[in-house]
């Protein structure tokens, strides 16, 4: 019976659950982005901290864990040794942290469910905290570190000592002569259906929890990743786009974003680009690449001008296991993806990089 209302409702329920999880709104988005950014630069420690960033530095961002209790209702379970494998790298490799948010599932599951069935990420993050590596940022599913009065004894609990929890935080860093503000918040400021909402919170704890672990579905498809931007990301993307030298980085979405366009975004700029150079080989990968992302038919969107300020994170509970971040290193910014290759081994794929002098460009830069 379960297989068969999977077949029958697994599509209508990853519509709705994309379609309805998130209404954003312009106006509140923006305000909640502009106050957050002024508060953590007058008043660093506060709300967010401010790293000034030398170029030895180097800093992995990854959001959206969803950690719960391993069942059928726990999108973190597929990649968890993802997860375990990329914190063992960025540890060895001595990056720095910062985990952006959502990442215990605590609208679903009690926290001490949680925190029973997640030691060993626990411990792995506890890793960096030794070296002064660790910021966690709180979102809308682990809100509960920000507002309970009981959470800094919880996570004394989890990692051993005392750690502060933020709202957001700016890593400050010089490039090209000129200062570069990367700006980082978990992204649900100003979504309604995230922002504090009780009701959101009541319906996915009491009815879409148990219908998801019935019916074992996880929405986090690579495909709905790969679509185009989500209105959210775009009201993202509206806020950064008229501040000077400022970049952005969220989560939230599940959706990965890179220098302000998606993956499949970056094809059709690809395609377009080597329509002009008349590169058939390119345009045949193209092509046949394209033809896996979109449905039949769908038209080209036209994306005019646009600056690459604007990064998401993505999430690390997608449904094949597969997780993806945001790395900073060596005057570069990357989106990196981990994924199940060879014989199931977890492996770091490079899916597209820039340097972070590009972000300084005062000029719109034309698709």
């Amino acid at each position: 019976m379960r297989k068969f209302l999977q077949r029958l409702f697994s599509a209508w329920i990853i519509r709705m659950s994309n379609k309805f999880g998130s209404r954003p709104n312009r106006k509140r988005i923006h305000a909640a982005l502009n106050k957050l950014y002024k508060t953590i630069n007058a008043t660093p420690g506060k709300r967010g901290l401010i790293f000034d960033v030398a170029d030895t530095d180097k800093f992995i961002i990854l959001s959206d864990q969803h950690k719960g209790a391993r069942d059928y209702a726990d999108d973190f379970t597929l990649a968890e040794k993802n997860y375990l494998k990329a914190l063992e790298y960025y540890n060895q490799q001595d990056f720095h942290y910062i985990n952006l948010g959502d990442s215990e599932e605590l609208w679903e599951n009690l926290l001490e469910s949680v925190i029973k069935h997640n030691k060993d990420t626990f411990e792995a993050e506890k890793a960096f905290i030794s070296k002064n590596h660790f910021t966690k940022i709180f979102g809308n599913h682990d809100l509960y570190w920000d507002n309970d009065p009981l959470a800094g004894f919880n996570l004394n609990r989890i990692y051993g000592t005392k750690i502060r929890i933020y709202e957001g935080a700016i890593l400050r860093m010089p490039v090209g002569g000129s200062k570069l503000d990367i700006f980082l918040t978990h992204g649900h400021q100003g979504d309604l259906q995230s922002d504090g909402n009780w009701f959101s919170k009541w319906f996915v704890s009491t009815v879409w929890a148990p219908l998801q672990s019935y019916l074992q579905i996880n929405p986090n498809t690579p495909a709905y990743s790969n679509q185009l931007k989500t209105a959210h990301n775009a009201l993202m993307y509206n806020w950064v786009a008229t501040k000077k030298n400022i970049a952005l980085i969220t989560g939230h979405t599940h959706q990965p974003v890179f220098a302000s366009l998606t993956h499949l975004e970056r094809i059709y700029i690809k395609l377009n680009k080597a329509k002009k150079e008349n590169n058939t080989d390119d345009l045949t990968l193209l092509n046949a690449e394209l033809r896996k992302l979109i449905k039949e038919g769908e038209k080209e969107p036209n994306f005019g001008k646009y600056k690459p300020g604007y990064f998401n994170s993505g999430c690390c509970c997608f449904s094949d296991g597969d997780m993806t971040g945001i790395e900073i290193d060596n005057g570069f910014i990357r989106l990196i993806k981990w994924s199940y290759h060879r014989n199931a081994i977890p492996e770091r794929i490079l899916l597209e990089e820039m340097k972070l002098s590009e972000l300084l460009d005062l000029d719109l830069f034309n698709g």
